[in-house]
């Protein structure tokens, strides 16, 4: 049983974190198999020692290593940096030339940024994971080898599949094996070690002590976003090692260093931002919805009154019209209420032999307020009925409960 100490000691490896624990874990077990590997993480976290890891623990470990930086090689070459190419295959091909897979076989290979491989080159590479071979460019023969193939990644694989900017059957066979290597501000207790051993470092390379973090310091150095990771921490260390005179870093000192930008990652106050934004919307627009709701209901009494008073129609079929009509402005406790616009008695024509219609009765444009809007219809609804409230909370499709409350809100008790 490999003790984890011992390998963090040997490839230098420095943290105590969980995660880390877990992934260099998994890192040997899988050694001794010839099965794909896929490191996953963001730019910065030391992704590139764990091909490392897997090769030394491996029996091809007395065989070639090589890591390949698949986002460094132009698209026009990157095939023939992987398979190699045949003389005269292109214009500068002046020789035969072998390509990685093919030096090193028997070994491990090490694809680091395989995600910016062209979708050609990523043909060639299904290949060569599913069949053990490949051909050179510009030849027809196909040639076996023998590749422990290690991928690793910093972008989101099943994001670029959609997009198709990389095909799945590849993702798949990369990924029999996944590794994941968390972000440097999910290891906050490893913070402090890390500075500490490149504050060692850069004090022996240029011959001068090594810079020291105060409590509060180390605070501000373990709560910030670290976006480059580890990375952008050995070179925040190297500027503080070099530029400040005094040995002992305080947190105003050290913020000097650490961008303002970095620093503001606050998902869940912009979470809320989003809410409170959404929320104000649907309020505006319900607020819209009752005013045009108010405007059609005006119109459709508009258009009643001139029917009946232009019309000789000795009957007018009533119009049913459901409308929302808040009790208050808030929408607590609304109802929906039956509009049936009636005819009264008084203003509808008698027709009679050689009689004109004379319409008596003058259209006053009602008031645009909501409230006197449902006190009207209430009071309407209590003299259809005689003061009798049931019938009156029926008509009006609300409950009694309602209607008494609203009789006493408006004062018509009396």
């Amino acid at each position: 049983m490999l003790d984890i100490q011992s390998i963090k000691q040997k490839f230098g490896i420095i943290g105590a974190s969980p995660a880390l624990n877990r992934a260099i874990d998994v890192a040997v077990q899988v050694a001794s198999t010839d099965l794909a590997v896929l490191i996953t993480g963001e730019s910065g976290v030391g992704k590139e020692i764990f091909p490392q890891i897997i090769h030394q623990f491996s029996r091809r470990k007395h065989n070639a290593y090589i890591a390949v930086n698949c986002g460094a090689i132009p698209e026009g070459t990157i095939d023939s940096e992987l398979f190699g190419h045949e003389k005269g295959s292109f214009t500068s091909a002046t020789s035969d030339r072998k390509g990685y897979f093919e030096v090193a076989d028997g070994g491990t290979i090490f694809l680091d940024e395989v995600g910016e491989l062209p979708l050609q080159t990523q043909v060639r590479l299904l290949r060569v994971l599913e069949a053990g071979e490949f051909m050179r460019v510009g030849s027809s023969k196909a040639q076996k080898t023998n590749v422990r193939v290690v991928a690793a990644t910093n972008l989101n694989i099943p994001q670029a599949i959609s997009q198709g900017r990389f095909r799945e059957d590849l993702y798949y066979r990369l990924n029999a094996v996944p590794i994941y290597i968390p972000p440097l501000r999910d290891r906050k207790d490893d913070i402090p070690l890390l500075f500490r051993k490149f504050a060692a470092d850069f004090a022996e390379n240029y011959r001068m002590p090594a810079v020291r973090l105060i409590a509060e310091a180390q605070e501000v150095l373990k709560n910030y976003y670290w976006k480059g990771n580890i990375r952008q921490l050995k070179n925040v260390t190297e500027q503080i090692s070099v530029i400040e005179q005094s040995r002992e870093i305080d947190a105003d000192c050290l913020r000097k260093y650490l961008t303002e930008k970095d620093s503001g990652f606050l998902p869940s106050v912009a979470s809320n931002w989003v809410d409170s934004k959404s929320f104000n919307t649907e309020r505006e627009i319900l607020y819209q919805v009752l005013f045009d709701m108010k405007k059609d209901i005006t119109d459709l009494k508009k258009l009643v009154n001139a029917l009946t008073g232009k019309e000789n129609l000795d009957y007018m079929p009533p119009y049913e019209h459901q409308a929302f009509v808040p009790n208050d402005i808030n929408g607590i406790d609304n109802e929906f209420v039956k509009i049936v616009p009636t005819v009264p008695q008084s203003s509808k024509p008698k027709i009679a032999d050689n009689t004109e219609v004379e319409d008596t009765e003058e259209y006053v444009e009602e008031s645009l307020s909501l409230l006197d809007a449902e006190k009207d219809m209430i009071l309407k609804a209590l003299e259809r009925h005689k003061g009798k409230r049931k019938y009156a909370a029926q008509d009006l499709k609300i409950s009694e409960r309602t209607l008494y409350r609203k009789i006493k809100e408006y004062g018509l008790d009396n």
